[in-house]
């Protein structure tokens, strides 16, 4: 209402108030239509009152709310992501284990079947030896590989030596190249099981006498058989001269 120049200013409580005693009002009437306890304009009054509008807080403490919000926003957003991180973490390190636990199965079954057949290849040679020898094989007999381990190559030459020589015929071949057939004596040049020198020697056996031990154990058998008469009368000249 206009007095002169002055405006009457209405505050944003006071109108929440004047609005809350309307509404209260007109309730009161439906109430008392439909039997119910009105409620009165005092305490519609005192309602309207205990409201604290946004609008009623002085500026500063308006920022000192909305930084508070922000702040259990990005509190909660924070352990959210704590959270996904926690899991990607637990999901990763047990794939890495299923992982380790599967190649640690693949090897343990490689080595198992590996060791199975070595197993097999001494049970062969030492049935050939308990038989004296007599039916003693060739070094073609044996299926080529790409590589060959210590056990293999001894269980190779049970079956190629006869069983009363194989003692000696090992000892010699332990102490020249410890059973590797690969061995090179990086001063003379000397190969294989034997150290044959030139390697070249080994031909006289087979053409793949580089990669195929049992070719080189042909070749090793026949030198000490031809030379000293048996590998055991070569081990006594080895003794007696450290070479042979």
């Amino acid at each position: 209402m206009l007095e002169g120049n002055r405006v009457s200013r209405i505050s944003v409580r006071g109108f929440a108030v004047a609005s809350a005693t309307a509404v209260t009002a007109v309730g009161s009437v439906v109430g008392v239509a439909s039997g119910s306890t009105a409620q009165t304009n005092d305490a519609a009054e005192a309602t309207a009152a205990d409201t604290t509008l946004l609008a009623d807080i002085p500026a500063g403490q308006q920022a000192q709310v909305q930084t508070a919000s922000l702040t259990q926003q990005a509190d909660a957003q924070a352990i959210a992501a704590d959270a996904s991180a926690k899991k990607d973490a637990e999901e990763a390190a047990r794939k890495a284990a299923a992982d380790t636990a599967i190649a640690k199965k693949k090897a343990a079954e490689e080595k198992a079947a590996q060791a199975a057949k070595e197993a097999k290849e001494r049970l062969e040679a030492k049935a050939a030896a308990s038989r004296g020898g007599t039916d003693v094989r060739d070094s073609s007999s044996f299926p080529v590989q790409g590589s060959y381990s210590v056990g293999q190559i001894q269980a190779m030459a049970r079956q190629m030596v006869p069983g009363g020589q194989f003692q000696c015929f090992s000892n010699i071949v332990n102490h020249e190249s410890s059973w590797n057939y690969q061995a090179v004596n990086a001063s003379s040049g000397a190969y294989g099981l034997f150290q044959a020198l030139p390697a070249g020697k080994y031909a006289s056996a087979g053409a793949d006498w580089r990669t195929n031990p049992a070719t080189q154990i042909k070749w090793g058998l026949n030198y000490m058989n031809e030379r000293y008469g048996s590998p055991c009368q070569a081990w006594t000249f080895w003794q007696a001269n450290h070479w042979y």
